[in-house]
């Protein structure tokens, strides 16, 4: 396909935090007009470790966690920047679990509806 280019500097950013934090994240993003996401639930485990409970008097061992998953694109750097700190401060709680934050440089995006490519097909 001719619209796969590389365009502006466009970034995606992965967020996996506490579920709890959910709309103390979503109202974060909003304060600052990032509209657009992707919100899914996963199940993730790291540095901390799950906890045991008992099933039928079973010992099981927990590991995977429940967080939320954003997924956020933004046109430049210095909205990456914002969005990040936006994230950070909405879902820090100081503890083992707090989430982690990934980004992706994006060589496009294409609207389906109009076939509006890069800054056009996600600030819209």
């Amino acid at each position: 396909m001719d619209w796969i280019r590389r365009t502006v500097n466009m970034i995606k950013i992965e967020a996996i935090v506490r579920e709890e934090k959910y709309e103390e994240v979503k109202e974060a993003l909003a304060r600052i007009h990032v509209n657009g996401m992707t919100v899914s639930q996963v199940m993730g485990c790291g540095t901390q470790h799950g906890y045991t409970e008992y099933v039928r008097g079973q010992e099981v061992e927990v590991n995977m966690l429940p967080k939320i998953k954003f997924e956020i694109v933004v046109s430049n750097e210095d909205w990456a920047n914002k969005t990040i700190e936006a994230i950070c401060q909405a879902a820090y709680t100081g503890e083992v679990g707090d989430g982690k934050i990934f980004t992706y440089k994006l060589d496009n995006a294409m609207k389906i509806r109009t076939r509006e490519t890069g800054e056009k097909a996600i600030n819209e």
